[in-house]
């Protein structure tokens, strides 16, 4: 019986990402997205209603609902978030 090699994370970010850098990155916009997704479900939106909130097309709110984290930028997030009113705050601690 062969026992593989585990390796443990602080959190999935870290396992999928090469460096602390890009984890931070995704774990900042998987934060956005689900705060985006849960205004959208709050709101009661069809995702075609979604899209004219936010100024983009029902496919690229469909992307978001279902956490293509890959097709969105940090700044396409805020921009998202900014249009629906709200205002992103970033907080930076010490790691």
């Amino acid at each position: 019986m062969t026992i593989a090699n585990t390796e443990a994370f602080d959190s999935v970010w870290d396992a999928i990402a090469d460096t602390e850098e890009q984890a931070a990155n995704l774990r900042v916009r998987a934060e956005l997205m689900q705060q985006i997704a849960a205004i959208i479900k709050a709101n009661d939106w069809t995702q075609a209603a979604a899209a004219t909130h936010c100024g983009l097309t029902q496919p690229r709110i469909n992307d978001l609902l279902r956490g293509r984290l890959s097709r969105f930028s940090l700044d396409a997030l805020v921009n998202i978030a900014t249009a629906l009113g709200c205002r992103v705050h970033l907080a930076v601690d010490d790691a």
